[in-house]
């Protein structure tokens, strides 16, 4: 899993924590890799390649279609709040407005879970600092409403 490392920025930590591979290919595919490696502070609700199974069976490979770029960093931009917000604060909060522009959901009444009507993800590992944000990993893919 991820050591806590804020040498490396928010692409190099998730690349070389090694689950977080198809995060990487999608974020490549959605032209965010040189966002997420700029200046932030960002926070970023990682989605494991675990996480990304759970989808139905064929969506992965049709988001990282170059016809569908633009869906995808919609998805993507769903799991990057501007700011460093530690679990701490995350706790405090009711929703986040995202680096797209739309509102995710927070709850801590069974744990701290994150997400939209579509459905919410766990909160699994909190507080992973980078050199230009935080990492909170989760379980499941935020979808849009």
């Amino acid at each position: 899993m991820l050591a806590t490392e804020t040498s490396h920025d928010i692409i190099e930590t998730a690349v070389k924590a090694g689950e977080f591979k198809t995060l990487a290919t999608a974020l490549e595919a959605a032209e965010l890799v040189d966002t997420l490696k700029g200046a932030g502070p960002f926070t970023v609700f990682a989605p494991t390649d675990a996480a990304f199974e759970k989808l139905p069976e064929g969506t992965c490979e049709n988001l990282l279609k170059p016809e569908n770029k633009d869906k995808l960093k919609a998805i993507l931009l769903l799991h990057v709040v501007p700011g460093c917000v530690m679990a701490e604060d995350v706790m405090k909060l009711k929703e986040a407005k995202t680096a797209g522009g739309c509102t995710v959901k927070i709850s801590t009444d069974d744990g701290v879970m994150v997400g939209t009507a579509k459905g919410m993800s766990n909160v699994t590992k909190t507080d992973i600092a980078t050199s230009n944000g935080v990492i909170h990993v989760i379980d499941a893919v935020i979808l849009p409403e």
